[in-house]
């Protein structure tokens, strides 16, 4: 397996503090898109889904759990006993303590799927997740999302009555949130996926390989 150049302290911290000065142009421009972000204008949207949960059945409104945002990650349906890898790696990487630091911040973290709420039960157990999941089984809200059969995180504010949808993002928008992902990044050999620009003879296999 190939490895990085070895070279003197100098040169390493010469270097280091070269790619610092891009990574600290990458990090203005992410706070720039957050401060957009912030600007967006919202939409109302239909409080009327109800959705089928461990403790019954509670519509878009009740998913709230009193607070004033939600976020929400749509997993895949993939049909009977075929589980999305993606949607299952992202799920993998919900830290355990996340739903609980967000809601100290007004936020509530839910995973829906248009699976149904039996089969995400069986799924949930036999991966040992604790992760709030409902159905939307039979209803139109993954498709209002504009998710339809795919993956996506939509943000959500609540006035009262009223719901408005803020945020939606999907593919590379949803990949750089998962945390190891994060931590690859920073490591030499990177996830070792055939798609990133590594050098020759990094060790590389397909995505979900």
């Amino acid at each position: 397996m190939e490895k990085p150049r070895i070279v003197p302290a100098e040169e390493w911290q010469q270097a280091r503090e070269d790619l610092l000065k891009a990574e600290k142009e990458a990090t203005r421009a992410l706070d720039a898109l957050a401060a957009r972000r912030r600007r967006l204008p919202m939409v109302k949207f239909s409080n009327g889904y109800v959705f089928d949960t461990p403790t019954g059945p509670r519509t878009l409104l009740d998913l709230f759990e009193g607070r004033r945002e939600l976020v929400v990650y749509q997993f895949m349906d993939n049909g009977p006993d075929h589980y999305c890898p993606g949607c299952t790696w992202f799920t993998r990487n919900v830290p355990e303590a996340a739903p609980a630091a967000l809601a100290e911040r007004g936020i509530t973290w839910m995973t829906v799927s248009n699976m149904p709420l039996a089969q995400i039960e069986a799924y949930k157990a036999r991966m040992g997740w604790t992760v709030p999941f409902v159905s939307s089984h039979g209803t139109s809200f993954a498709d209002d999302c504009g998710a339809g059969r795919g993956f996506m995180l939509s943000v959500f504010l609540r006035d009262g009555e009223d719901v408005y949808r803020t945020y939606g993002t999907t593919s590379r928008g949803v990949d750089r949130l998962v945390f190891v992902n994060s931590i690859l990044d920073l490591s030499p050999y990177g996830r070792q996926e055939d798609w990133e620009d590594s050098p020759p003879g990094w060790p590389q296999h397909p995505t979900y390989g």
